[in-house]
């Protein structure tokens, strides 16, 4: 079966906000399926995935029966918009708004099950008009809400959702009114990918939305002028450079959530020194520092004690490490006098790129060597909080 250019382009776009959507689960149901929120996030990604499923088979099959798919998902989306919008708020939305939503899911979802196209296109009027109200109704909720009942964490994820219906809800409505629009493909699966990309990213550290939303801004630019390159070079039409355009920002973003949602998964599964720290069970400093031995970023880092250090001048160490407790050898901080000579000393004889400060009474080293391609700042960050979790150790078993 050969399918025109504009059901190739609609199957593509269905497919791929399928897979934004599939990786968003994934993520979720990988930390707490279970938790009360993410139950009615996965509501949501389920029901979104109902309707493209739907829209797809449609397409593949051109069974009519499949309609019914694309009728309901739509017809649930404001509920689950609702429902989510109450759990991330932690309040009720007004009666008004809750008998309103629900009366118009269950309207439309009965209506639904009329999947022949005979009563469209009031159906697709009415149901527009609902699906848009709905989903205004989740951001007002979002922006009217009551921050001081919110942690920073809470009210961030609240304003990504209402950030992600910025763009979701005019491209959901232009699904309705493509024909009048003269678009050739169904372009909400941008909108909903857009959304899947400010879900993923509430997994990195960040405070604020610029990152993701510049991000986002990156990858639109540079799909759009790949599309319009193309597009010079081929001559397209308009419908044309529109599929085109649409084809690969989609690719663009679920190969950019894929790789975001494999960084999360490593970074949760990464052997970093944290990890060391939050699992060690070692009651003293140096059964603290044995176990650091293992450890796959320092594996063979040496622990020196005061015996080593016999032809060394102990006052002269104090005085380094009081100044800079984990010395890097790319950055000494003296690199002149007599200090600078114990550095060099030091790592010389050891062979190290960082010497931390585990004891001061007696003074007890550690010389570890880490590749400069292996060195971060987050790395640097983790020795400085080793050492300061083994020099605290040290002075309570005194």
């Amino acid at each position: 079966m050969t399918l025109a250019a504009s059901d190739t382009g609609n199957l593509f776009l269905a497919l791929a906000a399928l897979a934004g959507l599939l990786i968003l689960q994934s993520v979720i149901t990988a930390r707490d399926p279970w938790g009360p929120l993410n139950r009615r996030f996965l509501l949501g990604l389920r029901v979104m995935a109902i309707l493209f499923a739907g829209r797809a088979l449609l397409i593949l099959t051109g069974v009519e029966f499949f309609r019914l798919f694309v009728l309901l998902g739509a017809a649930l989306i404001p509920i689950s918009v609702l429902l989510l919008a109450e759990g991330l708020l932690r309040r009720h939305a007004p009666r008004w708004a809750k008998t309103y939503v629900a009366a118009g899911t269950v309207f439309f979802a009965v209506l639904s099950f009329w999947w022949s196209d005979s009563i469209d296109p009031i159906r697709l009027v009415g149901l527009l008009a609902f699906q848009t109200s709905g989903l205004l109704i989740g951001g007002w909720l979002v922006l009217m809400r009551d921050r001081t009942c919110l942690t920073t964490a809470e009210s961030q994820t609240a304003e990504r959702l209402a950030l992600s219906l910025i763009l979701l809800i005019p491209l959901a409505a232009a699904d309705f009114l493509m024909l009048y629009l003269r678009l050739p493909a169904q372009i909400s699966p941008l909108g909903v990918l857009f959304l899947c990309w400010l879900a993923v990213s509430l997994g990195r550290s960040q405070a604020q939305h610029r990152a993701p939303v510049v991000s986002f801004l990156a990858i639109v630019l540079g799909a759009g002028l790949s599309g319009v390159v193309i597009a010079q070079m081929t001559d397209m039409g308009r419908d044309a450079t529109i599929l085109t355009l649409a084809v690969i920002l989609a690719a663009l973003l679920v190969a950019v959530l894929f790789i975001e949602a494999q960084t999360l998964r490593s970074e949760e599964q990464s052997q970093t020194l944290l990890r060391h720290l939050a699992q060690d069970r070692s009651r003293d400093a140096l059964g603290f520092l044995r176990g650091l031995q293992s450890h796959p970023l320092v594996e063979g880092a040496a622990l020196i004690e005061a015996p080593q250090l016999a032809d060394l001048d102990a006052a002269v160490l104090r005085r380094i490490f009081e100044v800079r407790p984990v010395l890097r050898r790319a950055d000494p901080p003296f690199k002149d006098g007599t200090e600078g000579d114990h550095i060099s000393h030091l790592f010389g004889l050891f062979d190290a790129s960082h010497i931390l400060l585990a004891d001061d009474a007696p003074l007890t080293l550690v010389a570890l060597s880490m590749p400069a391609l292996a060195t971060s700042p987050r790395a640097e960050l983790e020795l400085a909080a080793v050492q300061r979790m083994a020099r605290l150790m040290s002075r309570a078993s005194r």
